[in-house]
């Protein structure tokens, strides 16, 4: 008998605040730091041991992941995810799946049931929100078979024209 489909689902909060999730998924800088957006957000609710936990793990290069403990955070762990700079790391579409890929694979190494990811490289890193939904949900679709201790999976976004955004893509392609 085969596994129900995992839950994908797609909402606007905080992504230092998904209390029902095992593991969130930070939007790096190489240097795994503190910064703006997710990253600032996630450091500042985990408290400065996750800055100590990532140094040794850092650089890291556009597409990798890696895990730490969530520390302060209402999680498990953090998977800390590079995407690319669009427009300067290529091929940026192959670089932001394999970002999406390599943190589910960790879900899975891990056993981590419940991940919420935020929308990796369309900050600062200036990815075009339709096309880096759209490689988002098409490259978590396309991994899940392969990591079935993930049963959930949440994109936690900043507004709600991008859990719209989101939303569109994953009805557009579940239907097809």
């Amino acid at each position: 008998m085969q596994a129900p489909d995992p839950l994908i689902e797609c909402t606007q909060g905080d992504i230092a605040r998904q209390d029902d999730m095992e593991a969130v998924v930070n939007a790096a800088n190489a240097a795994l730091r503190s910064g703006g957006g997710v990253a600032g957000a996630l450091h500042r609710a985990a408290g400065p041991a996750l800055a100590e936990a990532c140094r040794p793990l850092a650089p890291i290069q556009p597409g990798q992941a890696v895990i730490t403990e969530a520390f302060a955070l209402p999680n498990h762990y953090v998977i800390h995810c590079l995407g690319p700079v669009y427009g300067i790391d290529e091929p940026s579409d192959t670089l932001l799946a394999d970002a999406y890929r390599n943190a589910l694979h960790l879900a899975q190494q891990y056993d981590i049931g419940r991940l919420a990811f935020p929308a990796l490289s369309t900050g600062a890193f200036g990815y075009p929100a339709s096309e880096a939904a759209r490689i988002a949900l098409s490259t978590v679709l396309a991994t899940l078979p392969d990591c079935p201790a993930v049963r959930r999976v949440r994109f936690v976004l900043f507004d709600n024209a991008s859990r719209a955004l989101h939303q569109q893509w994953l009805d557009t392609l579940v239907s097809n």
